[in-house]
């Protein structure tokens, strides 16, 4: 009768292969979004010059920023948007992100107030408070 040999001829090894598909996928995930990001503070916006303000701190809370072009077109995340359609954008925004979103308004500085105002309003009645302008610091400030 034989004596059955229970060691193992074999080292047990760990598969990385999953590991190394997930790790590829949060990289593109992150450069993806990183790209985005930059396109969109990145617009051809005149951006007006304040001789007053404070410089953005990073914030916990989420952000979205709405571009207002010298044409007058409201665009948010690069897509047109009507001045009606804010408030469904930002609702959206709110239902995906919780209540403390933060808005960053980009308008050039040549356009008259009551292109920026619709923007204003779609905020308040969606009870965003946390509203700031992008500007350039005006020289020596």
């Amino acid at each position: 009768m034989q004596i059955p040999n229970y060691a193992r001829s074999k080292e047990v090894g760990f598969n990385v292969t999953p590991m190394i598909d997930v790790v590829f996928l949060l990289i593109i995930f992150f450069l993806v979004s990183s790209h985005l990001a930059k396109q969109e503070s990145q617009m051809d916006i005149d951006l007006p010059n304040a001789e007053s303000g404070l410089e953005s701190e990073a914030s916990p809370n989420p952000r979205i920023v709405i571009n207002v072009t010298r044409s007058g077109q409201l665009l948010i995340s690069g897509r047109r948007v009507s001045a009606a359609g804010i408030e469904d954008q930002l609702a959206e925004h709110i239902k995906n992100n919780g209540a403390n979103v933060e808005v960053r308004i980009r308008s050039d500085r040549k356009i008259p107030f009551i292109q920026v105002r619709p923007v204003m309003l779609a905020c308040a009645k969606m009870g965003i408070w946390n509203v700031s302008f992008s500007v350039y610091p005006t020289e020596g400030g």
